[in-house]
Formats: structure tokens, sequence, C-alpha cells
């Protein structure tokens, strides 16, 4: 019986919603998909170079989530080597990040800064970072000084070339509504500059995070006795390729998470700009 009162609308999905739910299920689908082919292809090989992903799995709960009592917990190895290696990678691309945004904005700015220290910022570039560890041992030991050093001189160098091509793309208008307002420099920066520069710099903190976790893994294969790096090294050396493999997963881990928390950030921080609040429009309209 109709009452003419006005039936409560059913909750639903929008597009956007239903799209995002669908990426994430195919993602996850074409990794376990992978990750069964990989469990069939090693297990027929029987390579004792090529572990099953069920061995590894099994390697990693050893290592890492069992005491040394034999019961369920974290292990000593989580205290003594992962976090101390996540550690150094987060100080060394912070660092990186702190000195490549100041010294960024700063020649970005500048009308021939670049022309004095471009070729200068090449040539550094151009020097594959792990080619350098020596000399950073002689300079800064085998302490963690020189891990720190390392990674920040490999990362440095997408964060300050990207801020400066982000600072030089502000817009004119932007600029010039500034000068006529006659903002302070300090606000301006603050409130123009670098709000305008932030997609170019997130696509280098994206890339020198990256850079990082390789330059950890480097830096810590030399004259140390902990570490992921030197726990792979020790691995490989042994010839325990199951450990060595589970050390390799875990770093796969650890860059896909650092990864993700950057990229929630940067949508975060992002929000605001009209091409991404188009773009996002245009995804959720079809």
């Amino acid at each position: 019986m109709d009452t003419g009162r006005p039936r409560a609308a059913r909750p639903s999905l929008r597009g956007g919603d239903v799209r995002r739910v669908s990426g994430f299920a195919v993602r996850w689908i074409v990794f376990a998909v992978a990750v069964v082919l990989w469990q069939l292809a090693t297990q027929a090989a029987d390579d004792p170079f090529f572990p099953t992903p069920w061995q590894i799995l099994r390697r990693c709960n050893e290592l890492w989530l069992t005491t040394t009592t034999g019961g369920f917990g974290l292990a000593d190895t989580v205290f003594d080597d992962i976090l101390p290696s996540i550690g150094r990678v987060l100080l060394g691309w912070a660092l990186a990040a702190v000195i490549g945004i100041v010294i960024g904005t700063a020649l970005g700015r500048s009308r021939t800064g670049m022309d004095y220290v471009g070729p200068l910022f090449a040539f550094f570039r151009a020097l594959p970072s792990p080619a350098l560890l020596p000399v950073f041992l002689i300079l800064f030991g085998i302490e963690s000084g020189m891990k720190l050093a390392l990674i920040l001189f490999a990362a440095v160098w997408p964060i300050l070339m990207n801020t400066v091509d982000g600072v030089r793309s502000v817009d004119a208008v932007k600029t010039d509504t500034a000068k006529s307002f006659r903002t302070p420099r300090t606000q301006w920066v603050m409130m123009v500059v670098l709000p305008a520069a932030l997609p170019k710099i997130f696509a280098g903190l994206r890339l020198s995070l990256a850079i990082s976790v390789i330059l950890m893994v480097v830096s810590e294969m030399v004259g140390v006795t902990s570490g992921i790096g030197y726990q792979l090294r020790n691995a490989q050396s042994q010839f325990e390729f199951t450990t060595m493999w589970a050390w390799i997963v875990l770093l796969g881990i650890i860059g896909y998470g650092l990864n993700l928390a950057l990229l929630a950030v940067e949508r975060r921080a992002l929000r605001w700009q009209p091409t991404r609040a188009a773009v996002q429009t245009a995804k959720v309209g079809g």
C-alpha cells in the first residue's frame, strides 16, 4: 500500500568508488596470479638458487617473527637490522629533501644561479654513487655517517633539480600579482612559489626515496656487521639462497610501503590543485 511517503534512497556506490574498488581488486588478483605462477615455475624447476614463494615465506617467519625461545613475536634481527636500516633511509632522504628544496628554490628564483652551478651539478649527478663508496669510507669511516652521506648524496639530485624546474614554472600571473601587492619575499615563496612547484617536488621526492633504499643496501654491504644490506650479502656468501630471497622480498615490501605512504601524503597535499581535481572529476564521470 502506497502511503505517499518518499522512500529512503538505497545507498549505492558512486562511479568513482566502483572504479577504485575494481582497480584494487584487479591489482591484487594480478599479484596473486603472479605468485601462483612463481610457485609453479620454481617448484617445477627444483633449483636451489630459486626457492618457491612458500619456502621464502616460511623463512621470513623464521627470521623475523620467531623469538629466541621459538615462540611467535618480533625477532632480534628486526631491532638490530631492519629498523636501523629503515631509519637510515628515512633520515638520509629527509636531509636530502630539506637541502634539495631549499637550494632548489633559491636557484629556481635566481636568474643566473644555474648558469654558474649547472655544469657542476651535471658533473656530480653523472657520478655513480656506489663508485663513491670508498671516498665516503675515507671521509666518514664505516659508521652511520658514511651511510647517511652516501644516501644523501644520491638522493638530493632528483629533489634539487625537480625543485628548480618546478619553481621556474610558476605562473607569471601569480608572480606579477604578488609583486603588485608588495608581498614579502618569504611569504611569497611559502604561499605562492612552493605550492605551485609541489607536483614536481613530489616527483623528485618519489624518485629519491627509491634511490635512498638502493643506496642503503649498497652502503651496508661494506665494512659493517648489521643492517639489511649486510644480512643480504652474508646470506649470499654462505649460499643460503632462501634467506637471501627473504631479504630481497623484504626490501620490496619496504620500498612499496614507503612509496604508498608518500603517495598518500602527496594526494593530501595536492588535493587543492585545479588540474588534479579536474582529472579526478573526469575519471569519476568516465
